[in-house]
């Protein structure tokens, strides 16, 4: 009987031994917005929405230049002009203020729309590589570090280099950190 309760007992152990092993967790992190820095599509991305800002500016001061030349003709003839004409040309004035703040709302969402757009390929190549890279290196979890605020991970070890393996992923390389100067 006491044979069988030892046995029992190594079997359990062994049993417990097993499930902690199948439960293994390996906790990743990565700097999503470091990797797209490092994509060549970025380039291209960032000319592209430069240039879409510009027209979207243009268009804005054009607007804004023809809004302030009204305007100035306007105080111009206010003097001359009956209180029916300066009360419509007032309302006029008016209206075109608010469409070109409306304007400008909308170059501002029109520009947001435009970045998104231009960027979704990169960030689903990326988070397809993350998530092939996790799967390979049987990684149960990947934190994104953020931009500007810490890191969501508090701790973990040196050797889990998750950004180095998405890099290798994409056939990009790591940049190497600048030499530090001679006497410091």
């Amino acid at each position: 009987m006491k044979n069988v309760k030892v046995i029992l007992s190594a079997v359990a152990l062994l049993c417990v031994g097993f499930a902690a092993q199948a439960q293994e967790v390996k906790i990743g992190y990565t700097n999503v917005e470091f990797i797209m820095d490092l994509m060549p599509e970025m380039e291209q991305i960032g000319a592209d929405i430069q240039d879409y800002q510009t027209q979207l500016q243009t268009t804005m001061q054009l607007k804004a230049e023809d809004f302030q030349r009204q305007v100035q003709t306007y105080q111009q003839a206010a003097q001359t002009m009956t209180e029916e004409a300066r009360a419509a040309k007032e309302q006029e004035l008016t209206e075109l203020r608010d469409n070109l703040q409306k304007m400008e709302s909308d170059s501002q969402i029109s520009y947001q729309r435009k970045l998104g757009e231009l960027l979704e390929p990169v960030q689903t190549k990326v988070i397809n590589a993350i998530n092939a890279v996790a799967a390979e290196n049987n990684y149960t979890h990947i934190f994104a570090e953020t931009a500007g605020q810490a890191p969501v991970l508090l701790y973990t070890k040196e050797e889990d280099k998750f950004t180095e393996l998405v890099l290798a992923k994409l056939g990009l390389e790591m940049p190497t950190a600048p030499a530090a100067p001679a006497g410091n």
